[in-house]
């Protein structure tokens, strides 16, 4: 009480202030200063027993309403709650008791009726404090704009980590994507459900490097991905290519009466039997693709699509252009496309990018899958030298045999020579 009567008389006598103005700085820093709800009810209601709006420091700020008054504005406090909250008040400091002899509140008046002693609660302290008040509340709503900040840095950094990492993940990014995990998970698991600024922004401050450090990867994979795409895009297709303009990502993927212009190779695409390939051939043509499956061993054609879909990240193709090859050609046609490129995959700059053109002609009606099967088999078969069969039996069909050769059945090549070049 002796603090509060002290800072009221150090203020000068001047002052005036906007009554409820101050009252809703007060109510912002009610935490600061140790006042409750209900108290700053029973302030409310102590204010609107003066009857002036503009409090003056050189005015009469003394309210002296009974009990029952400042219950009946408190929205029926009872007489307990009422007391303790009041002495809430005089212990923050935001008002000051003004006791008459006999321990009631009333007003001496004299003869020209105004008020010659009065005894109640004096509102003083909030004249006498309202800049304090005033500096406090923004001090508290820059903290909370602070807090904030903070929070919603925190959660739009962690939304976006364990997007990235699950784009990493889909689209093959080569990257140490379990440590980027563990570490995601390490810091995440150090927030409490409530905590302070300054641990939130620590926090904060951890997630962004790991932020940082995997945009940087995926951008560099990105920057990547486009400059290899750009190439593969830059030459044409193999059906439909000058021999002097072939990029190095379509090199034995085509023979010269291949690459012909669009007239030739769209007759070429139309002379092709209508009847799906063998999928043995296809298997001759594309090895390769075998070491993708437990003992080698693929039987029917879904094999070949579990295969192609194990081949799909190993090449650095992206979901979205797998599943779009798949919509187009057919989920057989597109891992039969998938296996061939997997066959020449070191001769190709940008599996995926060669993908999309594939499709993006399948499209238009100006790619199939026979001549590129048909390509690869005669490749193999003008680099091989014809050796005899190892005794014991005729070599398997399309496997190399022990001098290093490559054998294949009268039907293959009588097949082949039906082909059109």
């Amino acid at each position: 009480m002796i603090s509060s009567q002290l800072a009221a008389k150090a203020k000068p006598e001047t002052a005036i202030v906007h009554k409820w103005h101050v009252f809703q700085h007060i109510k912002e820093v009610r935490q600061v200063l140790g006042a409750t709800d209900r108290a700053l009810t029973i302030l409310h209601a102590l204010l609107s027993f003066h009857p002036e709006t503009a409090l003056e420091a050189d005015g009469e700020l003394i309210v002296w309403p009974s009990n029952e008054q400042l219950m009946a504005r408190a929205n029926g406090m009872p007489p307990t709650t009422l007391r303790r909250h009041l002495s809430v008040l005089v212990d923050c400091g935001l008002i000051i008791r003004r006791d008459s002899p006999n321990g009631k509140r009333y007003a001496r008046k004299g003869q020209g009726g105004e008020i010659e002693q009065a005894y109640g609660f004096d509102l003083a302290p909030i004249v006498a404090r309202a800049e304090e008040y005033k500096t406090l509340a923004g001090a508290v709503q820059a903290e909370k704009k602070a807090f904030r900040v903070a929070k919603e840095r925190l959660t739009i950094l962690r939304r976006d980590i364990v997007k990235m990492i699950e784009a990493g993940l889909d689209e093959g990014v080569p990257g140490n994507w379990k440590r980027f995990q563990h570490a995601y998970q390490e810091i995440a698991g150090r927030i409490p459900r409530t905590a302070p600024r300054q641990l939130l922004e620590s926090l904060g401050g951890e997630m962004e490097e790991l932020w940082c450090e995997i945009r940087e990867l995926l951008e560099t994979f990105a920057k990547t991905q486009n400059l290899d795409a750009n190439e593969s895009h830059s030459g044409c297709h193999i059906q439909n290519s000058n021999p002097d303009l072939s990029s190095e990502s379509e090199r034995g993927l085509a023979t010269k009466h291949e690459a012909g212009r669009d007239a030739a190779a769209n007759h070429n695409l139309r002379s092709l039997p209508k009847r799906e390939l063998p999928l043995g051939i296809v298997l001759d043509a594309c090895p390769n693709i075998r070491w993708l499956i437990k003992e080698g061993e693929i039987r029917h054609w879904k094999d070949l699509v579990a295969a192609a879909e194990l081949a799909r990240p190993m090449l650095g193709i992206s979901p979205s252009a797998w599943r779009e090859a798949r919509e187009v050609l057919s989920d057989q046609q597109a891992a039969i496309t998938l296996a061939a490129i997997y066959q020449k995959a070191d001769q190709i700059n940008s599996a995926g990018g060669y993908l999309r053109s594939l499709t993006d002609r399948a499209k238009a009606g100006k790619f199939s899958v026979w001549p590129m099967i048909m390509a690869l088999l005669r490749a193999k078969l003008d680099g091989s030298k014809p050796t005899p069969p190892p005794a014991g039996g005729p070599a398997e069909q399309g496997k190399p045999t022990q001098s290093g050769g490559y054998h294949a059945s009268a039907e293959l090549r009588a097949s082949l020579a039906r082909r059109p070049k």
